[in-house]
């Protein structure tokens, strides 16, 4: 199996791709693009923050990793609906999980729209603790963290 690698800059209309169609299930829920889908790729692959999972030649998942002064945070992390279900997400944050400490870092964070039910149960059965609610960007958002 491959291990996520650092996105090149090719690939930003192809990560782009990616996370919308991983996330054009909430636009309903929502009644707005979420966050992710609206970021500049480009951007992120520049700054060395954008991470893929790819066999095959087809990306199977996505990951924006973002360094902060005490912990790492994973602002996107994006499976290919024809990836779902077969341990993506698991095997993306076991990356992260590993890329924080490799990185130093002995917390991880992430946050997820508190209307997207799934990922708020799915966090604390991979080991995440709910920090916090709060709105940020018109967006209501609840906040996780991971000692790594």
């Amino acid at each position: 199996m491959n291990a996520p690698r650092p996105a090149r800059p090719d690939e930003a209309p192809a990560l782009r791709d990616l996370v919308r169609t991983a996330y054009a299930k909430y636009i309903p829920r929502l009644n707005r693009e979420p966050a992710p889908m609206v970021d500049d790729y480009a951007a992120r692959i520049a700054a060395g923050q954008a991470w893929v999972l790819e066999e095959d030649g087809d990306f199977l998942g996505a990951l924006i990793l973002e360094d902060e002064p005490d912990g790492l945070l994973l602002y996107n992390i994006a499976v290919s609906p024809a990836a779902q279900g077969q341990g993506v997400g698991r095997r993306l944050i076991a990356f992260t999980e590993a890329e924080a400490r490799r990185r130093g870092y002995a917390l991880l964070r992430l946050y997820t729209n508190e209307l997207m039910v799934e990922n708020v149960a799915m966090y604390p059965r991979l080991g995440f603790t709910e920090t916090h609610r709060g709105s940020e960007a018109g967006h209501r958002r609840v906040y996780f963290e991971k000692r790594v």
